[in-house]
Parts: C-alpha cells; sequence; structure tokens
C-alpha cells in the first residue's frame, strides 16, 4: 500500500483524518523518547556527579581513584546523549571531565601513556567547553587561538584546560615550543583576571608553578613565580599544596634554606588540622606527602629543615 492508502480514507468528525491522529501519534511517541532520554542524562550525570564529589562520604585517598574513574567513565556517557543546544548541560559536563582526568593522571596514574592520554582528553574537553561560547569561537576565527583565550569568561574550563596542557605538553615538546607554552600561562593569566581565588588561589597557583620551571630563554621567570606563589598562599591559606610549591620550586631553587623550612613546616602543621585538611581532601593528601619529602631533604649529607 502506498501513501494514497492514508489519503484514501474517511475522515472523522471535526476534519481529522487518520493520517493526522498518526502524525501525533509520531509526536507524542518522539515526545516520550526524547523524555526518557533527559531524564537518562540528568540519572548518569547525578551519579557522576556524586561519583566526582570528594566531600561526599568519608574521603579515603585509595578509594577515591575509583571513584574517578567511574565519574569519568559515567560523564562520557552522558555526554554522548546530551542535546547540542543544551551548552548549560554540557559545560557542567566537559569542566568535570576535564578536571577528573587531570586528578586521575596527577594523583593516581602510574603509566606513562595513561597519564599522556589522560592530560590529552583532560585539555580538549577543557577546550570543547570553551568552545561551547559562541564569543570565544567568534574572536578565534577572527584574531586567534590565543587572542580567544584571553578573552574568554569561563573560569572552571580556562584553568583546568591550561593545568592539563601544561602537563599534556610534558610529553610534547614540539607542542611546548611551538605555542603551547604560551598558551599554558594565557589561560592561567586570564584565569586570574576572572577569579583569582578559584581553587584556593589556583591560578596563582598554576602561573607560578609554571613559570619556576620554564626555562628563562623560553620564557620562565622565576622571580615572577615567587609573586605569584606568594599571592596564592595570601588568597589559599588552607591549601597545602600553596606552601609546598612555594617551598619547591622558588625557596629551592633560591636556595633559600629558611624559608623552604618555613613554608614546608607550616604546610606540615595545617595538614593537622581535620577541618582544614578536609576543604581540599584529595590536593591536600597530594600536598602533605610533597611536605613530608621535602621535610626529610639533604644537602650535602646533613638535613636542610632542623628537626
Amino acid at each position: 500500500m502506498g501513501a494514497s492508502f492514508w489519503k484514501d480514507l474517511p475522515r472523522g468528525e471535526g476534519g481529522i483524518g487518520l493520517t493526522k491522529v498518526w502524525m501525533w501519534g509520531v509526536v507524542i511517541v518522539l515526545c516520550a523518547v526524547s523524555l526518557s532520554s533527559r531524564a537518562q542524562v540528568e540519572d548518569l550525570i547525578r551519579a557522576a556527579d556524586a561519583a566526582f564529589d570528594a566531600h561526599q562520604g568519608a574521603f579515603t585517598f585509595d578509594s577515591y581513584e575509583g571513584r574517578l574513574r567511574v565519574a569519568i567513565a559515567t560523564y562520557e556517557q552522558a555526554l554522548l546523549l546530551i542535546p547540542e543546544d543544551a551548552q548549560q548541560t554540557r559545560s557542567h559536563t566537559l569542566n568535570n571531565l576535564s578536571e577528573a582526568c587531570f586528578e586521575l593522571g596527577t594523583a593516581y596514574s602510574a603509566s606513562r601513556d595513561e597519564q599522556e592520554a589522560l592530560f590529552s582528553k583532560g585539555k580538549d574537553y577543557g577546550l570543547a567547553s570553551l568552545r561551547l561560547s559562541a564569543d570565544f569561537a567568534s574572536v578565534e576565527t577572527a584574531q586567534g587561538f590565543r587572542a580567544a583565550l584571553s578573552a574568554a569568561t569561563d573560569v572552571v574550563a580556562l584553568f583546568w584546560y591550561g593545568n592539563n596542557l601544561g602537563r599534556y605538553i610534558e610529553f610534547h615538546p614540539l607542542t611546548a615550543i611551538t605555542g603551547g607554552m604560551k598558551d599554558v600561562e594565557a589561560s592561567f593569566e586570564r584565569t586570574i583576571e576572572l577569579d583569582e581565588s578559584y581553587l584556593g588561589g589556583g591560578p596563582w597557583r598554576g602561573l607560578g608553578s609554571y613559570l619556576s620551571t620554564v626555562p628563562a630563554v623560553l620564557g620562565g621567570d622565576l622571580e615572577r613565580a615567587g609573586e605569584c606563589l606568594r599571592r596564592a598562599i595570601e588568597l589559599g591559606p588552607d591549601y597545602l599544596e600553596n606552601y609546598v610549591n612555594y617551598a619547591e620550586y622558588y625557596a629551592k631553587a633560591k636556595k633559600d634554606w629558611a624559608s623552604f623550612c618555613e613554608e614546608t613546616k607550616q604546610a606540615l602543621a595545617l595538614a593537622q588540622d581535620e577541618a582544614c585538611f578536609a576543604r581540599w581532601p584529595l590536593y591536600n593528601t597530594l600536598a602533605l606527602r610533597r611536605a613530608q619529602e621535602l621535610a626529610a631533604l639533604e644537602v650535602g649529607g646533613s638535613p636542610v629543615c632542623p628537626k
């Protein structure tokens, strides 16, 4: 039977034929499917958020790795189902993916191949989130990528893009010297302009760490790095990594052992404050381990920091 079968069927009262009834039925089915898909996306994101939230339930470092892996897999599943026009939902999912990839690669992955893959995905998710903005896309088209970074407005996407890119270029030196390092710097500088206190002074911490580890001939600046890391401490006095980074990346490089020991001991002392430590459980755990290693540092066979 062809289309004429439907055309020739009699119409009921009010002039509504079976063709229209069938069409409305299709619409109802599609709406039901749409609602079902939306509910599925919401359930997936809710589950991923719960796994990703380090403050939900009792935090243990060992168990959080599994939660991160579940969160990443669940966010990625949800991402496939999110409509293109659901920008806020996509942004939330992409930003959390970018952060989760960074955390998993930094805190848990012992494989260089997995680290590279995680930081690569993390930077790509952050960039995809940035490009959700029509303004970002238009500036990138007209003035170039770095100009778009300098005009971006999504603090979370910028920060985690910069962090992941900073780790990614450790595996890709050619990318680093052909613009990657400048993009890292631009990401942190723009984040500072938007919200310098994000994640306990994170943008200053990121910029300072970057400037301290890059050779001077490629744009590194140890004195500026020290200023950045000091500002991070001012903004995030309960974020242990601020003190550890200042000690390791600035004071140690300057051989300023008094400052080195002072900042290391401050991190160790703050770690004893349960309320302070619990504000940033994953990052403070990692920083405490580094602080303990720094406190045991020896130079010429003698401890740098006396007991």
